[in-house]
């Protein structure tokens, strides 16, 4: 086989969650692009809608599910219905998450909880409910959307960043436990990448985005393309012997000190 068929998608199936836009929709377009048909699901009716006319704006033909992920009776139903109107799922990528910024003391059990339910618990819940397919189909890959709070603390994200570390380990667990049915977990640890989400921050002269470029080696923001690559590679025959690996697409970040003051 050429190198480079070893990274075509033709004919798999992916389910990519929360993706109606930022990441996950960056993500689901690339697999397109390699040749998969792209499933997602977003909580509400009117953001799966938008996510539709996205994709089809981008020509891309997906089935979009109106699914909370924290809900396993929803997660099994949506799996259930991907399976019966598109087919097996090959590829599955836990990309929806959820961040609450408030400093330790101040925030309550109930906001931690919902952080770990959603970035902790539903990637349980949505890998538990493919699993049983892939090793049926004898293949898959899953990839979990980690983070560098995945390897660092910050002010403000203690339910994050645990959340993010229990998915490094969850990661690893999955492929520890899996790995022998030919199906591999890797994730995915994203640096500071530009999304809706991030554009209050990313304003010149913010103190935030001048500390993100100073930390950078690449002295930039991550574009939601810098994703892409690493994310068909790990969706991709190409990646069949890589299990367990948080991929950190992060500019450098992990891998600095900074600079040396002046």
């Amino acid at each position: 086989m050429n190198i480079l068929d070893t990274f075509s998608l033709k004919g798999k199936i992916a389910l990519i969650t929360g993706a109606s836009y930022g990441i996950g929709f960056a993500i689901a377009k690339s697999y397109a692009e390699a040749g998969a048909t792209i499933c997602f699901n977003d909580i509400k009716q009117e953001f799966v809608d938008k996510g539709l006319a996205a994709y089809q704006e981008e020509g891309i033909r997906a089935y979009g599910y109106v699914c909370d992920v924290t809900r396993e009776d929803q997660v099994n139903a949506m799996i259930a219905q991907i399976e019966k109107e598109v087919g097996v799922v090959d590829i599955l990528v836990n990309n929806a998450g959820i961040i609450k910024r408030i400093p330790m003391v101040e925030m309550s059990a109930e906001d931690f909880r919902a952080v770990i339910d959603v970035d902790l618990n539903a990637p349980f819940i949505v890998s538990k409910a493919v699993i049983p397919g892939m090793i049926k189909k004898g293949h898959g890959k899953i990839i979990n959307i980690c983070s560098m709070m995945s390897e660092l603390g910050r002010e403000t994200v203690s339910a994050y960043a645990a959340a993010k570390g229990g998915l490094k380990m969850l990661t690893k667990n999955i492929a520890s436990e899996y790995g022998e049915f030919n199906i591999q977990c890797n994730g995915i640890g994203p640096g500071y990448i530009e999304t809706p989400q991030t554009a209050p921050l990313r304003v010149k002269g913010n103190p935030f985005n001048d500390f993100i470029i100073s930390k950078t080696p690449a002295a930039r923001w991550g574009k939601t393309e810098d994703l892409a690559g690493p994310a068909v590679f790990l969706a991709s025959d190409a990646s069949d012997f890589v299990n367990g690996h948080i991929l950190y697409v992060d500019g450098g970040i992990l891998a600095y000190i900074g600079k040396q003051p002046n």
